[in-house]
């Protein structure tokens, strides 16, 4: 059995792994928190809470799913606010939480109104002993334009409430941002210049997963009605990723510590947040669907991981990928590789051929006496689009060819 050391410090903070219950219905009370730290997850970010005076009054239902042919899940959709228990409870269950686990990483994630919520906020969860807070910045489905993505749209506000925590607080800080903005790094680095360690990306993405047909009505219907909200899942982790890399890659912000949100179901997932920057990552949807046990096989598949890239401490890893992501136009342009199918797995579908003809450049024939798709490559342009669609991955990385007059070692640039 391969046993690997998963702890992480970030932001002064020990983490035994990397694995973190993100802020959401997943751990919002004491016992749903107990249960995680005893399943094995690393640290909490309990459910946001907010100011004393903050109602919070949830419609049902309140969640919608996005599927694709029989696979359910791929996305999530979700109308709820932050924690509807009130103000003394929540901070109750924080103090009972680090008393019986201290050796666990506990977050609170807080949301004001104004600054001095903010400031009110970041002393009370301080006084109840917890080891960092996430400001929550980025909220898509709030009721009040004063909180959640509204905030973390506006660099300026985000600099102003991060000054407002830290005036509450000596903790670390970190600070959530929202996906639902042209440009992130404006965002973090007035979050940053306000006082925030470090950034946590990213929240749900603003959206409308299903409409009803027949009535004409978006998902979840709520009395004949419907609204905007927050999106999460597998189908986020492309803009998850995208908004880590473009943080990273911004010069002034390329050793910036980030906590990684989006779609995070698997080892494989974790590992890409953790070669794109990310030193500690949180998990809400894949709970929702599998339990807090899939944080077994995160951490077993991670560890193996490790061990196949001799790699002995995880902070090895984090960031390794930033580099290998460039410009689009910095990317070498000078070749092109041929698909090449593999006649022993091919099983004459079609499913290429269809694809390249209706799809793409009409550089795979059909050869109607063998029943099998032929490469023609006087039309090929190697964009591998009969790669993906083919069913028995059968059709795999081929010849590769300088295009004219062009000079270079073209292999080598692709192996």
């Amino acid at each position: 059995m391969i046993d690997k050391d998963l702890s992480i410090d970030f932001l002064g903070v020990h983490f035994e792994n990397p694995f973190c219950l993100s802020s959401s219905p997943v751990d919002n009370c004491y016992e749903m928190c107990k249960k995680a730290y005893e399943t094995g997850w690393g640290g909490v970010v309990f459910k946001t809470i907010g100011p004393e005076d903050f109602l919070v009054d949830e419609v049902s239902p309140r969640f919608d799913e996005l599927t694709k042919e029989e696979t359910p899940f791929v996305g999530f959709k979700n109308m709820e606010q932050i924690s509807e228990h009130t103000l003394e409870e929540d901070l109750a269950d924080l103090r009972k939480l680090k008393a019986e686990f201290p050796d666990k990483v506990l977050i609170a994630s807080i949301m004001g109104t104004k600054e001095s919520d903010w400031t009110q906020l970041a002393q009370l969860v301080t006084e109840t002993g917890v080891d960092m807070i996430e400001m929550n910045l980025s909220c898509p489905q709030m009721t009040s334009h004063a909180m959640g993505s509204d905030v973390g749209a506006n660099p300026e506000l985000c600099k102003k409430y991060c000054r407002a925590v830290k005036k509450g607080s000596h903790l670390p800080v970190l600070a959530k941002m929202t996906p639902n903005i042209t440009d992130m790094v404006p965002a973090a680095k007035g979050s940053l210049a306000g006082g925030a360690d470090g950034i946590a990306a990213i929240n749900t993405v603003k959206s409308i997963a299903n409409v009803d047909l027949n009535r004409k009505i978006g998902l979840p219907i709520i009395n004949g009605k419907s609204s905007i909200s927050g999106f999460s899942g597998k189908a986020v982790k492309p803009i998850a990723l995208r908004f880590i890399q473009q943080l990273r890659a911004d010069k002034e912000l390329e050793n910036l510590p980030i906590s990684g949100i989006g779609g995070i179901e698997t080892w494989e997932d974790a590992v890409e947040f953790i070669l794109l920057g990310a030193s500690t990552l949180q998990v809400t949807t894949a709970v929702m669907q599998y339990g807090y046990r899939i944080v077994e096989d995160m951490k077993n598949g991670l560890m193996h991981y490790m061990e196949e890239q001799n790699v002995e401490h995880l902070q090895e890893l984090v960031g390794l990928a930033n580099v290998n992501m460039i410009p689009a136009e910095e990317l070498d342009r000078d070749y092109k590789v041929y698909p090449r199918i593999d006649w022993d797995k091919c099983i004459g579908c079609g499913r290429c051929f269809i694809s390249c003809f209706d799809g793409a450049h009409q550089a795979i024939k059909w050869d109607e006496s063998t029943r099998l798709p032929v490469v023609d490559e006087d039309r090929c342009v190697g964009c591998h689009l009969c790669n993906l669609v083919c069913p028995v991955d059968a059709i795999h990385l081929g010849k590769v060819e300088m295009k004219p007059g062009r000079i270079g070692n073209a292999t080598e640039k692709i192996l």
